[in-house]
């Protein structure tokens, strides 16, 4: 009954184990999406954004595959039962688990600084738009894409052409109506400005980056609690498990030797205690047997 007991919480720590692994492994899978996904808007309007703005994503990609791999390190580790590779999953548990709050910390602080980045950049970008091919390709696909004109107005665009006449000049990506006459002249630009909607999609990319490692971090503490717990119910339980099986050998009168199984000198194995007597009977001086009958001839 207890061995059936020890057997069923061996069994029960293996699956628990197992099971948190599996959700690890999918948190990675989604940390590397969401960090993908992130780092490819942030690649679409690199002209607006600084360089350090792509150290969050690139991080979190990488806490997923490394989670990824520690997750598949614990399942090993359960399904071999093996109390130190547990215990290394839950130490490298806790070495991402700094590197999640690591980017959730600058993802935060990042957060802070995209309203100011993006006024800069983008009014750098309209005075050099027709100096630099390079930048022309972002602003035009910034606002074909998003639906705007300019930083705050198309009244931007007046200050872009060293114009201060009524008539403001916009690209052809700044146009929501063309001219049914002349394709290359634009009726109606755009209303709003490129600036909030771009100070949406940075802020909440930002804000997803840190949001998603903060609740993933919390996750991995219980994570790493729940792998020593579990190392710890291993080892009861295997050294139960050795005890019992120590006991049955003493038991049945079973002695280890050289990790073979030996019996002992006075088991029944080994044949009757008598037969020592025997020997040391033998020892002695031999009788010599003298016939008290007469000899028949």
């Amino acid at each position: 009954m207890a061995r059936d007991q020890l057997n069923s919480g061996m069994r029960c720590a293996k699956f628990m184990l197992v099971i948190v692994s599996f959700m690890f492994a999918l948190t990675a899978v989604l940390l590397i999406m969401v960090g993908s996904t992130i780092q490819a808007i942030f690649g679409d309007f690199s002209q607006f954004i600084d360089d350090h703005f792509s150290s969050p994503p690139a991080l979190l990609i990488a806490i997923g595959f490394i989670l990824l791999l520690v997750a598949t390190l614990g399942a090993y580790g359960a399904v071999r039962e093996s109390v130190m590779l547990i215990n290394l999953y839950g130490v490298s548990l806790f070495l991402v688990f700094i590197l999640e709050v690591a980017a959730a910390i600058a993802a935060f602080v990042m957060q802070n600084q995209v309203g100011g980045m993006l006024m800069r950049t983008m009014n750098e970008s309209l005075q050099q738009y027709y100096d630099n091919e390079y930048l022309q390709v972002g602003v035009d696909f910034m606002q074909a894409t998003l639906g705007c004109c300019g930083v705050n107005s198309p009244m931007d665009w007046r200050s872009a052409n060293n114009t201060n006449v009524e008539e403001i000049e916009v690209p052809s990506s700044c146009c929501e109506e063309f001219s049914l006459e002349d394709v290359d002249s634009c009726l109606k630009p755009f209303d709003s400005g490129c600036l909030p909607r771009m100070n949406f999609i940075i802020s909440q990319s930002t804000m997803l980056i840190a949001t998603g490692a903060t609740t993933v971090a919390f996750v991995q503490i219980l994570g790493v609690l729940c792998a020593f717990m579990l190392a710890k119910t291993l080892r009861r339980n295997k050294s139960l498990r050795e005890a019992r099986r120590w006991q049955l050998q003493q038991s049945l009168g079973v002695l280890i030797s050289g990790g073979k199984m030996a019996p002992p000198a006075n088991s029944p194995l080994n044949g009757y205690t008598q037969l020592e007597r025997a020997e040391r009977y033998m020892e002695q001086d031999p009788v010599t047997y003298t016939p008290s009958s007469p000899s028949v001839n």
